[in-house]
């Protein structure tokens, strides 16, 4: 049993299920339709960061910026919309300012040889603090009421944020499972060295999964801002620890080249029913803070005992 758990990587979908029994035994609130909507839409904002984080710790490296990306992505989308120019070109310099911070995140990683680790920490201050210049520390309010339907409305009772991160998902797994793209991701963050002799342009490939991480930071910054009626500069602190966390949940290892996002979904479906477990039980927010510490430690520890690292 335990070699089957292992060879078919349940783990993780075994403690999700586990989660479910157990929260639903102390919270009759837990598995009522409204509750479970309300899972799935707090859930939906980190599933796009850790979307984007699969495909960068995939090449071995890293992103705490997705935070910072998201809030300044967000704020620059917003002052447009604030502006008086019609909202749908405000989401599109949103992204591109998305695509950009992953963008030079990568420059510095790709052709800069610095770690992922270093670049990423820099880039995440420096985004923050762009935030606040822009917003002089205070929220943007006013926001067009046609915006509001991307963080708040709804298809056929579906939120329309769950129906987007659906189709973010879908296109992803498509990209990484089903493309060259995917393949030399996963060889990239296999043996940099070897995928070289292949072929394979690494460091374009590196400035790729980049970009698509600043890219679904903006759009999880619009989300989030939409939702909230407002763009706070402080929007998405701790978020990059809440990505980078699913992940490891989800059974992508941190050194690279192995993992999938149907893990990163249970990953992050994972802390969202913790969250929200939480939350029905009243538990106090510092130790929901020590909970997901807890649980990224032992998600470290288990991704250093795979067998074949």
């Amino acid at each position: 049993m335990k070699e089957f758990v292992r060879r078919y990587k349940l783990g993780p979908l075994i403690g999700l299920i586990i989660l479910f029994i157990i929260i639903s035994i102390l919270s009759h609130q837990f598995l009522t339709l409204s509750n479970l909507r309300n899972v799935a839409l707090q859930t939906s904002v980190n599933m796009l960061l850790a979307v984007g984080m699969t495909f960068v710790i995939l090449t071995s490296g890293i992103d705490l910026s997705v935070g910072s990306t998201l809030a300044v992505s967000a704020v620059v989308g917003s002052l447009v919309m604030t502006s008086g120019i019609n909202f749908g070109l405000g989401i599109v310099i949103a992204l591109i300012v998305g695509i950009l911070a992953g963008l030079i995140n990568g420059l510095f990683i790709a052709y800069g040889r610095l770690a992922p680790f270093i670049v990423t920490l820099g880039t995440m201050t420096l985004y923050r603090g762009i935030t606040e210049i822009l917003t002089h520390g205070s929220p943007i309010y006013n926001l067009p009421k046609g915006f509001s339907v991307i963080g708040t409305g709804s298809l056929v009772g579906i939120p329309i944020p769950v129906i987007l991160t659906v189709i973010v998902l879908i296109v992803a797994w498509i990209l990484l499972n089903r493309s060259v793209t995917g393949r030399r991701v996963y060889a990239v963050g296999g043996n940099e060295e070897v995928a070289k002799l292949a072929g394979v342009p690494v460091k374009k490939y590196l400035l790729l999964v980049y970009m698509i991480s600043g890219f679904l930071a903006a759009v999880a910054g619009m989300i989030l801002s939409s939702r909230l009626g407002s763009a706070e500069p402080t929007a998405g602190n701790g978020y990059e620890l809440d990505a980078i966390t699913a992940v490891v949940l989800g059974g992508t290892s941190l050194f690279g080249g192995e993992g999938t996002l149907v893990g990163t979904i249970i990953g992050a479906a994972i802390l969202g029913v913790i969250d929200n477990g939480l939350n029905l039980l009243n538990v106090n927010s510092f130790w929901q803070d020590a909970v997901k510490g807890a649980i990224i430690l032992i998600a470290i520890m288990l991704d250093r005992k795979k067998p074949n690292q």
